[in-house]
């Protein structure tokens, strides 16, 4: 675990292994959630697909309901309430509202246990990698169509999910919204982590003036695949303020914590020393 030690709220990056049984994955982030509270965090941030990580859908069917059925967001709601912390679910697969497909959503779930925002995933997965690897989001899931910033202890929060980490004009719509920090919940291939994951995390950092918060699923999963990890905390000026090892003990139930300060005059500096927002405006440019 990392910890820097100020004043500032802390944010808790929960990294994690998760697999094909729902009940195993919430026992996981449960104590998780315990270790992030007694760390004195202020909000916990889980990885993507944290309630259920199975690339084999027929298995993952029999798990995945409308949000109005899925037991998860009321499980999530509890641990809130229990540990008395903000939690950002990273994100869980449900079915539509029409059932037709599946979404990719997450939510921030308040200390007191209510959900305040909600956010479906934009950008879907659909790739053939140099490694030979072939995924196809958008066979199954439906890409959502809506922005969302919230406020939270430790700022104002946009939403994202792993993917959207490569559209940078979803982050600059973002922080027109009056983004101070954005989440970017992964489970990032190894061969794309390797070579972007940091880049691209620190570039989104850099141009929007906010902090990043990067938790990642890692090492090798139950249906087979194997994520980056390297959860990890990015101030406003690129610098990594916290970072998870590379990968847990896949099937163990382990987790680890990448603990970090978000100092809101960290955000204010980078904007006054490299003011995008005030260059852009007098060069009167738009996308």
């Amino acid at each position: 675990m990392t910890v820097s030690a100020t004043a500032a709220p802390l944010a808790a990056l929960v990294q994690m292994t998760s697999g094909i049984d729902p009940d195993a994955n919430l026992s996981t982030i449960d104590k998780a959630m315990a270790a992030a509270a007694d760390a004195g965090a202020a909000m916990a941030f889980l990885p993507e697909m944290s309630l259920l990580l199975d690339r084999d859908r027929a298995r993952s069917g029999a798990h995945v309901a409308r949000e109005a059925d899925s037991p998860w967001p009321a499980a999530l709601q509890d641990m809130a309430r229990r540990h008395g912390l903000w939690l950002h679910t990273g994100s869980m697969p449900l079915l539509s509202d029409d059932g037709a497909k599946r979404v990719n959503r997450s939510h921030v779930i308040a200390a007191s246990g209510e959900i305040v925002a909600r956010y479906d995933k934009i950008h879907m997965f659909d790739v053939t990698l140099p490694s030979g690897e072939n995924w196809t989001e958008s066979a199954a899931y439906a890409g959502g169509d809506a922005i969302a910033v919230v406020d939270t202890p430790i700022g104002r929060l946009g939403l994202t999910i792993c993917y959207d980490i490569r559209f940078p004009e979803l982050y600059r719509a973002l922080v027109e919204g009056g983004a101070e920090i954005i989440a970017v919940p992964a489970a990032f291939t190894v061969s794309t982590g390797e070579a972007h994951w940091h880049i691209l995390l620190r570039a989104r950092a850099i141009e929007t003036g906010c902090h990043i918060l990067a938790a990642a699923q890692a090492g090798t999963h139950a249906d087979g695949r194997a994520t980056y990890g390297h959860s990890l905390v990015s101030d406003p000026w690129g610098i990594v303020l916290a970072e998870a090892e590379a990968s847990n003990s896949s099937g163990d139930g382990g987790f680890d914590l990448a603990i970090a300060p978000i100092a809101g005059e960290a955000r204010d500096r980078a904007r006054q020393a490299i003011p995008i927002a005030r260059s852009r405006a007098a060069r009167n440019i738009t996308l």
